[in-house]
């Protein structure tokens, strides 16, 4: 398997062409894209090419999937993206009732209309304030499921934990939908207090073996995303973080 590493969680140790090298070393294979990522697209591209790297995910901004979609769709063509991930949406933007989520679940699947036009695939990617209970004892992000069922879901289980729910639950619900994993781990209490409370993959709180196992039952999932989000050394986070994957992934032989 080639696991992909999400770029974010570099984004203080630049410059990007030392740091695909240094993920190359690892022996990382794949990368996923964000805004940070797209300024100079050729340049990019040619520092990944050089370094044996492929960019098959990548995250774009609702705005810019609503607004300016020709310029998504040539970012993503210069860099091979073949699954475009809407991965956030800041607070004034997030609706405030079950009706909001409603219209943002039409409007995500308008824009995954468009994104299947251009022969690539859409997912939207959690964070935990899509797990808070409505008014009606719904979450958000079972809204967005039901509502868009053409859209597809790349799942942050460390985020539904925060959220207050069980990742089991919902890939036992919502399994078929995970095309994408964010792999990232929640350090123990009191550990890592100024990386966030998050630990690299593998030695932290979060039960990987066993939740990927339930993702592969489902046989939807094809990219195992490593992220940390505020990494104070980066090289340790990608090093220790693909050791701990290739150890997830061996009772399936992969």
């Amino acid at each position: 398997m080639d696991f992909s590493f999400q770029l974010y969680s570099a984004r203080n140790f630049l410059p990007w062409g030392a740091v695909l090298r240094q993920l190359a070393e690892f022996g990382y294979r794949q990368v996923e894209g964000f805004g940070g990522a797209y300024e100079d697209v050729q340049s990019f591209r040619r520092a990944m090419d050089e370094n044996g790297l492929s960019m098959p995910s990548g995250h774009f901004g609702i705005d810019a999937l609503e607004t300016n979609f020709a310029q998504v769709e040539a970012t993503a063509a210069a860099l091979g993206i073949s699954k475009i991930v809407c991965p956030f949406l800041t607070p004034e933007l997030r609706p405030t009732s079950a009706a909001g989520w409603h219209t943002l679940a039409g409007r995500l699947a308008a824009i995954g209309q468009k994104v299947a036009a251009s022969g690539r695939s859409f997912a939207w990617h959690n964070h935990d304030f899509e797990f808070h209970s409505l008014a009606d004892g719904r979450t958000p992000m079972q809204i967005l499921l039901d509502d868009a069922p053409g859209v597809e879901w790349e799942a942050d289980l460390a985020w539904i934990i925060r959220g207050g729910h069980d990742p089991h639950d919902w890939i036992d619900r919502y399994g078929d939908r995970i095309t994408a994993v964010h792999v990232k781990d929640i350090a123990a209490p009191g550990e890592c207090a100024d990386e966030d409370g998050w630990a690299d993959v593998g030695h932290g709180t979060m039960p990987w073996r066993q939740l990927v196992e339930a993702l592969r039952s489902k046989g939807k999932c094809h990219l195992f995303i490593a992220e940390h989000d505020n990494p104070s050394d980066m090289a340790r986070f990608a090093g220790r973080s693909i050791e701990s994957m290739r150890a997830f992934m061996e009772p399936a032989n992969v």
